[in-house]
């Protein structure tokens, strides 16, 4: 079996020690196996994504000594795809247009708890929507998306499972990327009718990650241990679109000093910002190594 493994970070800010940590996972698994190490831009959400960032990542990479040779694949030019997965999806009626703002859920979600309801939420901690499918009738939803109203595209979850009516597993090498991986039962009913498109994103995350893990023949797919829940919704893709099922590994986290996961949105000290300070590669490796939870 040849071993192709991704390191796929988002263009919207530099580079940090969780990034840099993934990345150097990625690419000693597939240097030990003699496979291959791609690189590809999660750059679909047009808004946030910026060129000078995508330089900055290859500089990153190069610095570390772990850039890729092959180009990397930029999703922005691959919308297509990830259309054509939407439209097979629509197809076997497994899409629906919703039109409630992300403020209204709040809204509801906040009402019904004032009301001494227990409200679910995602593996995340994201209220599910309390507007069902079935609370407008297709038609409806129809006459609405053809005006021109704004909507998101949410997957039905239960219809999905019940086409799928098998119990859903994936493959978690949990003792390293190469170990023999164990089975897992995928729960992907838990994060109810998640969007899978809007209207500023053609394609949400879990759409794009499981077409490009495809095209790309990825067969390990390794990243960190916040997208473990998330994996049952690219299992259940999967299996939806007919894709390959790769084996999964999600690593350990680079936590800061208070134990939170480092990101870009808590101001997290870049792999550039680290280089100009005078840090060098084995230093930088040696931050990562202490950091890991």
């Amino acid at each position: 079996m040849s071993i192709v493994c991704r390191f796929a970070p988002s263009p919207n800010g530099n580079l940090h020690l969780g990034h840099a940590y993934s990345a150097l996972v990625n690419h000693a698994a597939a240097r030990e196996a003699a496979g291959t190490f791609l690189l590809r831009i999660e750059d679909i959400d047009a808004t946030r994504s910026r060129p000078d960032f995508i330089r900055a990542i290859a500089d990153d990479l190069d610095w570390l000594g772990i850039l890729p040779p092959a180009p990397p694949r930029l999703q922005s030019a691959h919308f297509s795809a990830y259309a054509a997965a939407l439209a097979h999806l629509e197809r076997e009626g497994l899409l629906y247009p919703a039109f409630e703002t992300r403020g209204e859920i709040a809204r509801a979600v906040l009402a019904k708890e004032a009301d001494g309801q227990s409200w679910p939420r995602d593996p995340d901690g994201a209220p599910l929507s309390p507007f069902p499918r079935e609370a407008m009738p297709d038609s409806a939803r129809r006459r609405r998306r053809e005006a021109g109203e704004p909507y998101a595209l949410r997957l039905d979850m239960a219809r999905a499972c019940t086409l799928v009516g098998e119990t859903l597993t994936w493959r978690e090498a949990i003792g390293g990327p190469l170990q023999p991986p164990q089975i897992i039962t995928a729960e992907p009913a838990r994060w109810g009718d998640v969007v899978l498109a809007r209207k500023e994103v053609p394609a949400s995350y879990h759409v794009a990650v499981v077409v490009d893990d495809a095209v790309q023949a990825i067969s390990h797919v390794i990243r960190g241990q916040d997208l473990y829940a998330a994996t049952a919704v690219h299992r259940l893709l999967q299996t939806l679109l007919g894709l390959p099922e790769p084996i999964y590994h999600h690593h350990r986290l680079v936590r800061d000093g208070d134990g939170r996961k480092l990101s870009k949105s808590t101001g997290a000290a870049s792999l550039a910002a680290l280089r100009a300070a005078g840090a060098s590669r084995a230093q930088v490796l040696e931050l990562v190594a202490r950091n890991l939870a």
